[in-house]
């Protein structure tokens, strides 16, 4: 990547992909600074009390921790670089710049923007993030009735499965991709896959079912949403669902981005009870677990 292209004025910024927990009102305001002052780096002040090696206690009054992302204007940076292009005692930007004699603005930052280093940064990390975060369950439900005027297959999950008859259904009546959708939907009160796709209109006579589980996927991603589990059962005496389950999975992961291991796919009968039973067509019960930024 090449930033020859920006002027020597416009403000450059750069982070830590350590520090996963900076808010957006920090990276405004030492954008703003570098804009102003030419350079500015977030930081903290020394909490702790510090101690070398060996012995002798240092005085933290005045001690900053620094942070990032740390801004410049291009120009400056770029010199600086040039400047120490060889030296390799500078451990971040900001002390660079000042070394070629530009003073750096330091903007407080905030001490939840920590630099996961070890283990317990991690954990910490996690704590906190998780902290921030809303889960929410939704739950889907779909029937169609086999077609006797329609040969098979049959499509479930995404895959066409073998069967002297197909389902019934405006699009390709796929029970367990529809119950999926409508579980994610339900997350975000959105209505169902009828509100967004509706039976009346031509334009879905037939369509693939994993156009709506995509649209509803789509939805969830504006709301920077994610998905942790989908869990998906077929209620039918056939056909059989385990010899598929694995193709399921992969074409759900494909299109949702789902991990394979978090999707779920099995299938009961009814003992018999009831139109699933009677072998009149297959029903399917979803969940969808997601996580929603508070």
């Amino acid at each position: 990547m090449t930033l020859d292209h920006l002027g020597p004025q416009e403000i450059i910024l750069i982070h830590d992909a350590a520090r996963p927990m900076v808010s957006r009102a920090e990276i405004e305001a030492v954008a703003r600074a570098a804009a102003r002052d030419g350079a500015a780096t977030l930081a903290v002040p020394v909490a702790d009390t510090l101690r070398r090696e060996g012995g002798g206690t240092i005085d933290r009054a005045g001690l900053w921790a620094v942070q990032t992302p740390q801004a410049f204007r291009f120009g400056l940076l770029r010199a600086a670089h040039e400047q120490f292009r060889n030296d390799d005692r500078f451990t971040d930007d900001a002390s660079l710049v000042e070394a070629a004699g530009h003073s750096v603005t330091i903007v407080p930052g905030n001490r939840r923007n920590f630099k996961i280093t070890t283990q317990d940064d991690l954990d910490l990390a996690r704590t906190i993030m998780s902290d921030q975060m809303e889960t929410r369950t939704g739950f889907g439900f779909d029937v169609h009735a086999f077609d006797p005027a329609k040969p098979g297959p049959v499509m479930l999950g995404g895959v066409a499965i073998p069967h002297p008859r197909g389902l019934a259904g405006h699009s390709d009546a796929d029970v367990g991709l529809h119950a999926l959708t409508d579980a994610l939907l339900s997350t975000i009160a959105a209505g169902d896959i009828g509100t967004h796709f509706p039976p009346s209109d031509p334009q879905w006579k037939g369509a693939d079912s994993t156009v709506f589980l995509a649209h509803a996927i789509k939805l969830l991603h504006e709301k920077k949403a994610a998905i942790t589990l989908l869990d998906l059962t077929f209620l039918c005496e056939e056909p059989r669902i385990g010899p598929h389950r694995e193709a399921m999975q992969r074409v759900i992961s494909r299109v949702s981005g789902v991990s394979e291991d978090r999707i779920s796919i099995k299938a009961t009968t009814t003992e018999k009870l009831g139109f699933t039973g009677r072998g009149e067509g297959i029903a399917a019960q979803a969940l969808a677990t997601v996580q929603f930024p508070k």
